[in-house]
C-alpha cells in the first residue's frame, strides 16, 4: 500500500513539471502566435513532435494496430478540438476569461471520470478542485464573464481537455504509451492542416525568424514530447481528477515566468488565487495520503 502511495506521489510530482513546463511556456507562444496563425503554429509544432517521437519510438511499431490507432487518434481529436474551441473562444472573449473557464476543466473531470468509466473520486480530490477552481477565479480576475460565443467555446474547450485526460488516464494503462503519444501528435497536426487552410489560407509560417524558432523548439520538446509522454506514462498511476488539479498549476506557472522573464505585474487577487490553487493540489494530494496511512494502520 505504501509504495502504491509512492509511487503515486512520484507520478504526481512529475504531472506537476509538466504543469510547469506548459506554464512556462505560455508568454513564449503567446509572442509567436502574434505574428504566425493558431493552426500554423499548431501544425508546426505539433509535426515535428510527432515526427521526433516516431524516432523515439520505432522500435515499439511491432505493437502497432488498429486498436492503438483509434486510441490514438481520439485522444489527438480531444487534445486538437481543446486547441480549436479555445482558439475559437479567444475571438470573441478575454484571454483571461478563457483561461479561467478552460480551468474548469478540473470539475469536469472527476463527473467524466464517473459516468464514463464509474470511476469514484474521493472526496479530498472533490474538494481540492472546487478551491483550485476558486483560485483560478482569482488568478483570471481581469475581465468580466458575460456569457457569448466566447464564453461558449471557452466551455467546450474545457469538456474536450478533461476528456482527454479522463481518456488518457484509461487508454494509458491498455496500449504502448510511445504509440499513442506519436499517433495523438500526428492526428492533430492533421487537423490543423485543414484548420490552417480553411480559415487562414495556409499553413506555411510568414515569417521563419528567430522568435518562431525559438518558440517552435521550446514548445516541441518541452511542452509537446516531454509533456505529453510524461502525462500519459504517470496517469497510468494516479487518478484523472488529481491530474486535473496538478495541472492548475499552469496558469500559476505561467504568472511565475511572466513576472520575472517578460515583466507582468501580478495582483494580490492573482497571488491569493496562485495561494489557492496550491491549496487544492495539496488537499487532494496530503488527504490521499493520510488516508492511506489511516487504512494501513486500522488493519
Amino acid at each position: 500500500m505504501i509504495h502504491h502511495k509512492l509511487r503515486e506521489l512520484g507520478a504526481d510530482f512529475l504531472l506537476l513539471l509538466v504543469a510547469i513546463a506548459w506554464g512556462s511556456t505560455f508568454f513564449i507562444v503567446q509572442s509567436a502566435v502574434n505574428e504566425t496563425p493558431v493552426y500554423t503554429f499548431l501544425f508546426w509544432r505539433f509535426f515535428l513532435a510527432g515526427v521526433l517521437m516516431a524516432l523515439i519510438s520505432y522500435k515499439q511499431i511491432k505493437y502497432l494496430d488498429k486498436e492503438v490507432l483509434k486510441a490514438g487518434s481520439l485522444l489527438g481529436l480531444f487534445m486538437f478540438l481543446g486547441y480549436a474551441f479555445q482558439t475559437f473562444g479567444l475571438k470573441y472573449t478575454y484571454s483571461s476569461t478563457v483561461g479561467f473557464i478552460t480551468g474548469l476543466n478540473v470539475i469536469i473531470v472527476p463527473f467524466a471520470s464517473y459516468f464514463i468509466f464509474k470511476q469514484k473520486a474521493s472526496l479530498f480530490s472533490l474538494c481540492g478542485a472546487i478551491i483550485a477552481s476558486i483560485g483560478l477565479y482569482f488568478l483570471t480576475l481581469n475581465s468580466e464573464i458575460g456569457f457569448s460565443f466566447g464564453e461558449f467555446y471557452a466551455f467546450i474547450c474545457a469538456i474536450m481537455f478533461a476528456l482527454h485526460i479522463v481518456f488518457t488516464g484509461y487508454l494509458s494503462k491498455k496500449y504502448n504509451i510511445f504509440l499513442l503519444v506519436t499517433i495523438q501528435f500526428f492526428v492533430v497536426a492533421l487537423c490543423s492542416i485543414v484548420g490552417g487552410l480553411w480559415l487562414e489560407g495556409s499553413i506555411m509560417p510568414p515569417q521563419v525568424n528567430e522568435l518562431f524558432i525559438n518558440a517552435i523548439l521550446i514548445t516541441v520538446i518541452f511542452a509537446t514530447i516531454f509533456a505529453f509522454w510524461v502525462q500519459t506514462a504517470m496517469q497510468r498511476f494516479t487518478t484523472a481528477a488529481k491530474t486535473a488539479i496538478i495541472f492548475t498549476i499552469e496558469p500559476v506557472s505561467a504568472g511565475v515566468f511572466g513576472y520575472f522573464f517578460a515583466n507582468e505585474a501580478l495582483s494580490f487577487a492573482q497571488l491569493s488565487g496562485a495561494g489557492l490553487i496550491l491549496g487544492g493540489m495539496l488537499i487532494a494530494e496530503l488527504g490521499s495520503y493520510f488516508a492511506i496511512r489511516y487504512k494501513t494502520k486500522s488493519i
